[in-house]
């Protein structure tokens, strides 16, 4: 009663499951111990054991405004703050099933009547419509490194706040991040407003990270990304 029937090979679909499992992990040391990566890579993905977990999943199916505040930011519209907000925001909405956006110009309107330095998150998020609200510290942005090397360095602190409850459920530090992490931009390469927006991208890109899975490689060679802007 309540087992599974097996088939004409003796196995039952539990059986066969685990089975196929374990063969596919055997399979993906022989590859790697032969030095077949590339299809060992494959497997690996197929299996979805390549992948981070979210670190926070409730940004699903929610509304969710993101508030980037900067040093400057505090007392008037800043353009870093900015990007690095509609950055987050659009990269979110792409990758977080059923995740709903407050548009920026919304939150720039609220600041705008109740103050720059206005920061009541949970009142801000309840009056524009949110569930959660996004809120990041940008802070001691650098983008020289050096008077001849664009290279970026900024001090982050990212909070989730439900607004229903007033409460901080999930928060993260970003302390001195740095791109590119081994060795700067020359000036004569680009200018100081395309360098930013390519820091701000990738550093976009790392704190969306907590709230979608991620394949294990998206930190390899990062600093190549440079090379195609």
């Amino acid at each position: 009663m309540g087992t599974q029937s097996p088939n004409s090979s003796g196995f039952s679909s539990a059986q066969r499951s685990r089975r196929q499992v374990l063969g596919a992990a055997a399979l993906g040391v022989a590859l790697f111990q032969t030095g077949c990566l590339g299809l060992a890579s494959n497997l690996m993905h197929g299996l979805g054991v390549d992948r981070e977990p979210a670190e926070y999943k409730d940004l699903k199916n929610n509304i969710v405004a993101v508030i980037t505040v900067s040093d400057s930011s505090k007392y008037t519209k800043d353009t870093a703050a900015n990007e690095l907000s509609r950055m987050l925001g659009e990269g979110l909405v792409k990758k977080v099933k059923g995740m709903k956006l407050v548009r920026q110009d919304k939150i720039d309107r609220w600041r705008d009547i109740n103050g720059w330095d206005a920061l009541e998150f949970t009142e801000m998020g309840a009056s524009l419509g949110a569930k959660k609200v996004l809120q990041v510290q940008l802070t001691n942005m650098k983008l020289r490194d050096g008077v001849t090397l664009y290279r970026g360095r900024a001090d982050v602190s990212v909070e989730v706040i439900d607004v229903a409850t007033d409460t901080v459920e999930f928060t993260r530090q970003l302390d001195e991040f740095t791109y590119p992490k081994v060795a700067g931009q020359p000036t004569s390469e680009t200018t100081e407003d395309r360098f930013r927006r390519v820091y701000l991208s990738m550093l976009a890109n790392e704190i969306a990270r907590s709230f979608h899975p991620y394949d294990l490689t998206d930190r390899f060679a990062i600093d190549s990304a440079i090379a195609s802007q």
